[in-house]
Protein backbone atom coordinates (compact mmCIF):
# COMPACT_ATOMS: atom_id res chain seq x y z
CA UNK A 1 0.00 0.00 0.00
CA UNK A 2 1.52 3.44 -1.15
CA UNK A 3 0.67 6.93 -0.93
CA UNK A 4 2.51 9.76 -2.24
CA UNK A 5 2.18 13.13 -2.30
CA UNK A 6 4.20 15.84 -4.28
CA UNK A 7 4.32 19.45 -4.11
CA UNK A 8 6.95 21.98 -5.29
CA UNK A 9 9.74 19.34 -5.82
CA UNK A 10 8.77 17.90 -1.80
CA UNK A 11 7.56 14.49 -1.63
CA UNK A 12 6.41 12.36 0.93
CA UNK A 13 6.44 8.27 0.30
CA UNK A 14 4.54 5.97 2.82
CA UNK A 15 4.96 2.52 2.32
CA UNK A 16 3.03 -0.16 4.96
CA UNK A 17 3.97 -4.16 4.36
CA UNK A 18 3.35 -6.34 6.88
CA UNK A 19 2.85 -4.18 9.43
CA UNK A 20 6.06 -2.24 9.05
CA UNK A 21 6.16 1.02 7.86
CA UNK A 22 8.51 2.81 6.14
CA UNK A 23 8.67 6.39 5.52
CA UNK A 24 10.82 8.37 3.05
CA UNK A 25 10.79 12.24 2.19
CA UNK A 26 12.91 13.61 -0.21
CA UNK A 27 13.48 17.43 -1.15
CA UNK A 28 15.23 18.42 -4.77
CA UNK A 29 15.34 22.36 -2.74
CA UNK A 30 14.75 24.02 -5.76
CA UNK A 31 12.56 25.86 -6.85
CA UNK A 32 12.25 26.50 -10.80
CA UNK A 33 11.14 29.67 -12.66
CA UNK A 34 8.59 29.57 -15.23
CA UNK A 35 10.88 29.65 -18.09
CA UNK A 36 13.12 26.70 -15.92
CA UNK A 37 16.01 29.81 -16.49
CA UNK A 38 16.73 30.18 -12.58
CA UNK A 39 16.21 28.49 -9.51
CA UNK A 40 16.20 29.72 -5.37
CA UNK A 41 15.95 27.25 -2.42
CA UNK A 42 13.04 25.80 -1.19
CA UNK A 43 11.72 28.08 1.78
CA UNK A 44 12.17 25.98 5.55
CA UNK A 45 8.88 27.33 6.32
CA UNK A 46 7.23 25.52 3.32
CA UNK A 47 8.81 22.50 4.07
CA UNK A 48 7.49 22.47 8.03
CA UNK A 49 4.35 23.16 6.36
CA UNK A 50 4.47 20.39 4.03
CA UNK A 51 5.75 18.15 6.92
CA UNK A 52 3.32 18.45 9.25
CA UNK A 53 0.62 18.00 6.12
CA UNK A 54 2.31 15.03 5.27
CA UNK A 55 2.56 13.64 8.76
CA UNK A 56 -1.29 14.06 9.33
CA UNK A 57 -2.12 12.12 6.18
CA UNK A 58 0.42 9.45 7.10
CA UNK A 59 -1.94 9.27 10.60
CA UNK A 60 -5.21 9.17 8.71
CA UNK A 61 -3.39 6.56 6.02
CA UNK A 62 -1.93 4.05 8.32
CA UNK A 63 -4.52 4.15 11.24
CA UNK A 64 -4.24 1.35 14.25
CA UNK A 65 -2.54 -1.27 12.27
CA UNK A 66 -2.78 -3.78 15.16
CA UNK A 67 -6.81 -2.92 15.91
CA UNK A 68 -7.69 -2.14 12.70
CA UNK A 69 -11.74 -1.63 14.05
CA UNK A 70 -11.03 -2.02 17.70
CA UNK A 71 -13.69 -4.75 18.79
CA UNK A 72 -11.53 -5.09 22.05
CA UNK A 73 -13.83 -4.54 25.26
CA UNK A 74 -13.48 -1.04 25.77
CA UNK A 75 -12.92 -0.95 29.98
CA UNK A 76 -12.53 2.31 32.04
CA UNK A 77 -11.04 1.92 35.67
CA UNK A 78 -10.39 4.66 38.10
CA UNK A 79 -7.14 4.77 39.25
CA UNK A 80 -3.67 3.24 37.95
CA UNK A 81 -3.15 0.15 39.38
CA UNK A 82 -6.84 -1.04 38.40
CA UNK A 83 -5.08 -0.84 34.89
CA UNK A 84 -2.80 -3.82 35.60
CA UNK A 85 -5.44 -6.04 36.83
CA UNK A 86 -7.92 -5.43 33.50
CA UNK A 87 -4.81 -5.94 31.11
CA UNK A 88 -3.54 -9.10 33.17
CA UNK A 89 -7.22 -10.71 32.68
CA UNK A 90 -8.10 -9.03 29.24
CA UNK A 91 -5.16 -9.47 27.59
CA UNK A 92 -5.22 -7.90 23.95
CA UNK A 93 -8.62 -8.39 24.30
CA UNK A 94 -9.44 -4.95 25.93
CA UNK A 95 -8.31 -1.60 25.51
CA UNK A 96 -8.40 0.06 29.11
CA UNK A 97 -8.85 3.82 29.71
CA UNK A 98 -7.70 5.14 33.69
CA UNK A 99 -9.62 8.32 34.95
CA UNK A 100 -7.23 9.76 37.86
CA UNK A 101 -3.76 9.59 35.55
CA UNK A 102 -0.25 9.64 36.91
CA UNK A 103 0.43 12.25 39.48
CA UNK A 104 -2.95 12.74 40.77
CA UNK A 105 -4.94 11.91 43.54
CA UNK A 106 -8.49 10.41 43.40
CA UNK A 107 -9.40 12.24 46.46
CA UNK A 108 -9.73 14.99 44.59
CA UNK A 109 -9.24 14.93 40.37
CA UNK A 110 -12.12 15.44 38.07
CA UNK A 111 -12.23 14.08 34.77
CA UNK A 112 -11.40 15.87 31.64
CA UNK A 113 -13.50 16.48 28.65
CA UNK A 114 -12.12 14.07 26.28
CA UNK A 115 -12.06 11.57 29.60
CA UNK A 116 -16.03 11.54 29.31
CA UNK A 117 -16.10 10.99 25.88
CA UNK A 118 -13.59 8.00 26.37
CA UNK A 119 -16.59 7.16 28.86
CA UNK A 120 -19.31 7.27 26.27
CA UNK A 121 -17.97 4.36 24.22
CA UNK A 122 -16.89 2.56 27.36
CA UNK A 123 -18.43 -1.71 27.51
CA UNK A 124 -17.31 -1.49 31.57
CA UNK A 125 -16.66 0.94 33.97
CA UNK A 126 -14.22 -1.13 36.86
CA UNK A 127 -14.72 0.55 39.63
CA UNK A 128 -13.28 0.17 43.07
CA UNK A 129 -16.44 0.23 44.65
CA UNK A 130 -15.04 1.50 48.50
CA UNK A 131 -15.98 4.49 48.67
CA UNK A 132 -13.22 6.61 47.26
CA UNK A 133 -13.79 10.16 46.66
CA UNK A 134 -13.55 10.23 42.92
CA UNK A 135 -16.09 7.49 42.35
CA UNK A 136 -18.25 8.75 45.14
CA UNK A 137 -18.38 12.10 43.33
CA UNK A 138 -18.39 10.99 39.75
CA UNK A 139 -20.13 7.73 39.40
CA UNK A 140 -23.41 8.79 38.68
CA UNK A 141 -22.53 11.35 36.41
CA UNK A 142 -20.98 8.19 34.77
CA UNK A 143 -23.79 6.13 34.80
CA UNK A 144 -25.70 8.72 33.26
CA UNK A 145 -23.57 9.35 30.33
CA UNK A 146 -23.42 5.86 29.66
CA UNK A 147 -26.64 3.46 30.51
CA UNK A 148 -25.32 0.92 28.30
CA UNK A 149 -21.79 0.50 30.65
CA UNK A 150 -21.58 -2.39 32.82
CA UNK A 151 -20.29 -1.37 36.02
CA UNK A 152 -18.57 -3.94 37.37
CA UNK A 153 -18.02 -3.35 42.04
CA UNK A 154 -14.43 -4.48 42.59
CA UNK A 155 -15.36 -4.54 46.36
CA UNK A 156 -18.09 -6.90 46.17
CA UNK A 157 -17.21 -9.90 48.88
CA UNK A 158 -14.76 -7.63 50.01
CA UNK A 159 -14.97 -6.69 53.92
CA UNK A 160 -14.48 -3.04 54.09
CA UNK A 161 -12.69 -0.87 56.77
CA UNK A 162 -14.67 2.40 57.86
CA UNK A 163 -13.31 5.28 56.62
CA UNK A 164 -10.39 3.66 54.23
CA UNK A 165 -11.07 3.12 50.14
CA UNK A 166 -7.57 2.14 49.51
CA UNK A 167 -8.93 -2.06 49.22
CA UNK A 168 -5.99 -2.30 46.26
CA UNK A 169 -3.18 -1.98 49.05
CA UNK A 170 -4.09 -5.75 49.78
CA UNK A 171 -3.16 -8.45 47.71
CA UNK A 172 -5.59 -10.35 49.35
CA UNK A 173 -8.52 -8.14 48.55
CA UNK A 174 -7.01 -7.81 44.46
CA UNK A 175 -7.47 -11.50 44.02
CA UNK A 176 -11.19 -10.97 45.09
CA UNK A 177 -11.18 -7.62 43.07
CA UNK A 178 -9.91 -10.09 39.87
CA UNK A 179 -12.76 -12.37 40.14
CA UNK A 180 -15.38 -9.50 39.73
CA UNK A 181 -13.78 -8.26 37.02
CA UNK A 182 -13.24 -11.38 35.15
CA UNK A 183 -16.80 -12.31 35.59
CA UNK A 184 -17.73 -8.56 33.64
CA UNK A 185 -15.71 -9.91 31.02
CA UNK A 186 -17.70 -12.91 30.57
CA UNK A 187 -20.95 -11.10 30.88
CA UNK A 188 -19.49 -8.99 27.92
CA UNK A 189 -17.47 -10.88 25.72
CA UNK A 190 -18.79 -14.88 26.45
CA UNK A 191 -17.06 -16.43 23.23
CA UNK A 192 -13.33 -15.53 25.28
CA UNK A 193 -14.92 -16.91 28.62
CA UNK A 194 -12.14 -19.63 28.74
CA UNK A 195 -9.52 -16.81 28.04
CA UNK A 196 -10.28 -14.66 30.35
CA UNK A 197 -10.65 -16.90 33.40
CA UNK A 198 -7.47 -18.49 32.53
CA UNK A 199 -5.60 -15.09 32.57
CA UNK A 200 -6.96 -14.58 36.17
CA UNK A 201 -6.15 -17.97 37.37
CA UNK A 202 -2.43 -17.14 36.42
CA UNK A 203 -2.82 -13.22 37.58
CA UNK A 204 -3.89 -15.06 41.19
CA UNK A 205 -0.69 -16.70 41.42
CA UNK A 206 1.37 -13.82 41.02
CA UNK A 207 -0.72 -12.35 44.18
CA UNK A 208 -0.44 -15.17 45.89
CA UNK A 209 3.41 -15.37 45.24
CA UNK A 210 3.34 -11.35 46.78
CA UNK A 211 1.29 -12.49 49.49
CA UNK A 212 3.84 -15.19 50.58
CA UNK A 213 6.87 -12.39 49.89
CA UNK A 214 5.43 -9.92 51.79
CA UNK A 215 4.40 -11.92 54.98
CA UNK A 216 8.10 -13.51 54.98
CA UNK A 217 9.92 -9.75 54.64
CA UNK A 218 7.20 -8.45 57.39
CA UNK A 219 6.76 -11.47 59.63
CA UNK A 220 9.86 -11.08 61.43
CA UNK A 221 9.34 -7.61 62.25
CA UNK A 222 9.58 -6.86 66.13
CA UNK A 223 8.25 -3.46 65.73
CA UNK A 224 4.65 -2.97 64.31
CA UNK A 225 3.76 0.72 64.16
CA UNK A 226 3.88 2.11 60.60
CA UNK A 227 3.48 5.93 60.56
CA UNK A 228 2.55 7.19 57.85
CA UNK A 229 1.24 11.02 56.55
CA UNK A 230 -1.99 9.74 54.33
CA UNK A 231 -3.68 7.10 55.76
CA UNK A 232 -4.09 4.84 52.73
CA UNK A 233 -2.20 1.34 54.16
CA UNK A 234 -4.93 -0.28 57.05
CA UNK A 235 -6.11 -2.94 54.64
CA UNK A 236 -2.20 -3.75 54.31
CA UNK A 237 -1.31 -3.06 57.87
CA UNK A 238 -4.54 -5.36 58.70
CA UNK A 239 -3.16 -8.26 56.42
CA UNK A 240 0.30 -9.01 58.21
CA UNK A 241 0.08 -7.00 61.58
CA UNK A 242 0.92 -3.63 61.22
CA UNK A 243 -0.41 -0.55 63.02
CA UNK A 244 -0.93 2.20 60.90
CA UNK A 245 -1.39 5.37 62.92
CA UNK A 246 -1.88 8.75 60.04
CA UNK A 247 -0.79 12.21 59.96
CA UNK A 248 -2.87 13.13 57.98
CA UNK A 249 -6.77 12.85 59.25
CA UNK A 250 -10.35 13.32 57.07
CA UNK A 251 -8.08 14.84 54.25
CA UNK A 252 -6.64 17.63 56.35
CA UNK A 253 -3.36 18.66 57.91
CA UNK A 254 -2.92 17.94 61.58
CA UNK A 255 -3.34 20.46 63.45
CA UNK A 256 -1.29 22.09 66.18
CA UNK A 257 -2.40 19.45 69.66
CA UNK A 258 -2.37 16.34 66.87
CA UNK A 259 1.08 17.44 65.62
CA UNK A 260 2.56 17.00 68.45
CA UNK A 261 1.05 13.94 69.67
CA UNK A 262 2.14 12.55 66.69
CA UNK A 263 5.71 13.76 67.90
CA UNK A 264 5.18 12.45 71.14
CA UNK A 265 3.64 9.12 69.69
CA UNK A 266 6.85 8.69 67.42
CA UNK A 267 9.30 9.18 70.21
CA UNK A 268 7.88 7.30 72.90
CA UNK A 269 7.73 4.30 70.53
CA UNK A 270 11.15 4.86 68.99
CA UNK A 271 9.79 5.32 65.51
CA UNK A 272 12.45 6.91 63.15
CA UNK A 273 10.24 6.75 59.31
CA UNK A 274 7.55 8.17 58.50
CA UNK A 275 5.91 6.78 54.91
CA UNK A 276 4.38 9.60 52.73
CA UNK A 277 2.95 9.22 49.08
CA UNK A 278 4.62 11.11 45.99
CA UNK A 279 1.60 12.60 45.11
CA UNK A 280 1.52 14.71 48.82
CA UNK A 281 3.22 17.05 49.94
CA UNK A 282 6.24 15.92 52.41
CA UNK A 283 6.54 19.27 54.32
CA UNK A 284 4.88 17.86 57.77
CA UNK A 285 5.94 14.49 57.45
CA UNK A 286 9.66 16.10 57.44
CA UNK A 287 8.88 18.20 60.01
CA UNK A 288 7.96 15.16 62.08
CA UNK A 289 10.90 13.58 60.93
CA UNK A 290 13.52 16.13 61.77
CA UNK A 291 11.34 16.41 65.55
CA UNK A 292 12.38 12.88 66.14
CA UNK A 293 15.51 12.36 64.27
CA UNK A 294 14.19 10.47 61.68
CA UNK A 295 13.35 10.35 57.82
CA UNK A 296 10.94 10.28 55.39
CA UNK A 297 10.48 7.32 53.13
CA UNK A 298 8.21 7.78 50.04
CA UNK A 299 6.22 4.66 49.33
CA UNK A 300 3.76 4.76 45.90
CA UNK A 301 0.04 3.72 46.64
CA UNK A 302 -0.83 4.62 43.01
CA UNK A 303 1.87 2.89 41.35
CA UNK A 304 0.55 1.07 37.64
CA UNK A 305 3.17 -2.24 38.19
CA UNK A 306 1.05 -3.51 40.99
CA UNK A 307 2.72 -6.29 41.32
CA UNK A 308 6.26 -4.60 41.57
CA UNK A 309 5.65 -1.74 43.41
CA UNK A 310 3.77 -4.00 46.12
CA UNK A 311 6.57 -5.82 46.85
CA UNK A 312 9.06 -2.43 46.91
CA UNK A 313 6.81 -1.09 49.75
CA UNK A 314 6.99 -4.15 51.59
CA UNK A 315 10.64 -4.44 51.01
CA UNK A 316 11.16 0.11 52.36
CA UNK A 317 8.68 -0.80 55.33
CA UNK A 318 10.74 -3.81 56.72
CA UNK A 319 13.85 -1.72 55.89
CA UNK A 320 12.12 0.82 57.87
CA UNK A 321 10.85 -0.50 60.55
CA UNK A 322 13.91 -2.77 61.50
CA UNK A 323 16.33 -0.30 60.84
CA UNK A 324 15.70 1.01 64.58
CA UNK A 325 14.22 -1.61 66.19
Amino acid sequence: MQLTGLNMNYWINVTKRNQIINIEIGNRRTIMTPDGASSRPVSQVVISVMIAAGLLTIMAFVGNPQYPNDSRVKVVVSILPQAEFVEAVGGNHVNVTVMVPPGQEPHTYAPKPSQMRDLERADIYFKLGSGIEFELVWMDKFTELNRDMLVVDGSESLRLMDKDPHIWLSPRNVEAMVWNLEHGLEDIDPANASYYEENARTYLQKLDKLDKNITEALEPLTKRELLVFHPAWGYFARDYGLNQTAIEYDGKEPTTQYFARVIDFAKNNSIKVIFAGPQFSTRTAEQIADEVGGAVVLVDDLARDYLDNMQIVADKIAEGLSAHA
